[in-house]
């Protein structure tokens, strides 16, 4: 199955594909380049008490866990994966050592066209993400709360990068909610196959969407809710000086500051 279905999820991998992402993107609520929206959810699981490894599986939850994480175009897609960490790895650890994160520090991916604007500004290739990621020259998170209280701009990024993230998380929900196996906790299951059936069932998930025409706004609204219910967000403090200017100058184009 896995062989079979492996393209229905990959990175896009034409110029034509990638910049119908990035206009789908910027036509949610104006983010200019942006390639995808990455988000983390918990596969919980029951493990017996013989299980001299369960401990390993023990999240800040008390739960046996692992973890999903994923980066989502717009149309719900998933386009990028990884799985198989414990539930207890925190979301910034694991995209850092992901391979996703390797090769975009390579200049191997999120490498495409540069936006130029005034004042000599400019808007790279990036994907969005909560705050439980770093800041990164390609990974763009939410100004931290304090940042928020004498600045409107900063409140209004934030507000419409919630809104334009929000497509991972209706992803990850409609995952849970169509495929029931990964959805609460799973009985005793092979933690050596899970990280393949929760492959499989991201293939599925992306194959009944390409045979959609087009997703509907009206599906994209359904599916709103908590796809992790019971965890709160973690928050990464890191920050990378190119991410901060990144970040600013998308909050500048967001309020009108700056022009082609």
């Amino acid at each position: 199955m896995e062989e079979r279905g492996l393209h229905h999820l990959q990175w896009p991998s034409t110029q034509e594909e990638m910049n119908a992402i990035k206009s789908k993107f910027e036509k949610i609520h104006g983010f200019p380049n942006c390639c995808g929206a990455v988000d983390a959810t918990h596969i919980t699981m029951c493990l017996p008490a013989s299980d001299h490894s369960s401990n390993v599986w023990l999240d800040y939850k008390n739960n046996h866990s692992m973890v999903l994480q994923a980066i989502v175009d717009p149309d719900m897609k998933f386009r990028d994966i990884v799985t198989g960490w414990p539930g207890k790895m925190e979301d910034s650890s694991i995209f850092s050592s992901s391979n996703f994160n390797k090769l975009c520090d390579k200049g191997e991916r999120l490498n495409g066209k540069v936006l130029k604007f005034s004042e000599g500004s400019e808007i790279r290739e990036y994907i969005i993400g909560d705050s439980a990621y770093p800041l990164l020259p390609y990974l763009i998170v939410p100004y931290e709360e304090k940042e928020l209280l004498k600045s409107e701009a900063k409140t209004q990024f934030n507000k419409l990068h919630l809104e334009t993230r929000m497509v991972a998380q209706r992803a990850l929900t409609r995952l849970k909610e169509m495929w029931r196996i990964i959805r609460g906790n799973m009985w005793r299951p092979d933690k050596h196959r899970l990280p393949r059936i929760i492959l499989v069932c991201c293939l599925l998930h992306n194959i009944v969407i390409d045979m959609q025409d087009e997703v509907k706004d009206e599906l994209l609204c359904l599916y709103h809710h908590n796809h992790d219910s019971g965890y709160h967000q973690l928050v990464c403090e890191d920050a990378d000086e190119k991410g901060m200017a990144l970040r600013e100058s998308l909050s500048q184009y967001l309020n009108g500051k700056l022009h082609p």
